[in-house]
């Protein structure tokens, strides 16, 4: 399984693309070299640093003819990876 499951492309990370900063949801299990390497070997650029986030799923309820239903959503992680300067990834470039 892989360690990167898609770039996030918000307005917020988007605005940090200029100073080299790239947002990833990663794999709850991966760690900062993991996450490292694997971003390296995808998109051939040098990694300075990796800052990860992890957050708990959001409580969801929902009303049903019988019953409330009560349950959480996923739990994710994001990676905000900061490359060296002049490197850059192109998300567009196969669109």
């Amino acid at each position: 399984m892989s360690v990167l499951k898609s770039p996030l492309v918000t307005e917020k990370v988007t605005s940090e693309n200029d100073k080299g900063k790239f947002g990833f949801l990663v794999n709850v299990t991966a760690n900062k070299v993991e996450i490292k390497k694997e971003v390296e070997k995808l998109y051939g650029v040098k990694v300075k640093s990796v800052n990860t986030i992890r957050y708990q799923g959001k409580k969801v309820n929902r009303m049903t003819k019988t019953a409330m239903i009560s349950g959480r959503k996923s739990a994710f992680k994001k990676a905000i990876v900061t490359l060296l300067s002049g490197e850059v990834i192109d998300f567009y470039n196969n669109i």
